[in-house]
């Protein structure tokens, strides 16, 4: 079992975070933003950044090379998707994204949008984690956490509509 913090600071014990999001045993704060058959995108639950979106796959894999050609187009599909969402509804010019084949749970790929604040920390990947600690420990209020919310039914209703 790995110890999860959540951003809003309640620690969750689960064997895998991901499996547990993507079949509904535990549920983000505020749901998902959108699902296909292969898979489930919801808001990044540790770090509070408007529109940090992970898409995971619902079957669990670690690895690109081990998708099916159903789940490679579906990825693609809903990847752009969501990163046209995020630019329409959001206002997000910039998304760094982030996969790692050797994580302790399943396949997902982060979305991590840049914002202006986020500057300060650099413009590289070494600044990706100094941004999301900042966003755990400086930004997790009750007004921001609402924002976020509101971020999300922003994208759900986009992604909807697409």
């Amino acid at each position: 079992m790995r110890k999860i913090i959540l951003s809003n600071g309640q620690t969750v014990e689960v064997e895998c975070l991901s499996c547990a999001l993507t079949s509904g045993v535990m549920e983000p704060d505020a749901r998902v933003i959108t699902e296909t058959e292969y898979f489930h995108a919801h808001q990044d639950v540790a770090y509070p950044i408007k529109g940090l979106v992970i898409l995971a796959s619902k079957r669990h894999f670690t690895s690109f090379d081990e998708m099916t050609e159903e789940e490679k187009m579906d990825y693609i599909t809903v990847l752009i998707k969501i990163r046209k969402a995020q630019r329409n509804v959001l206002g997000i010019e910039y998304v760094y994204y982030f996969y790692n084949e050797d994580t302790t749970h399943h396949f997902h790929t982060w979305m991590v949008p840049r914002y202006e604040w986020m500057y300060q920390f650099g413009r590289s990947i070494e600044s990706v984690r100094p941004v999301l600690l900042h966003a755990r420990n400086e930004m997790n209020t009750k007004e921001h956490n609402e924002e976020i919310r509101e971020a999300i039914q922003k994208l759900r209703k986009e992604l909807t509509e697409m």
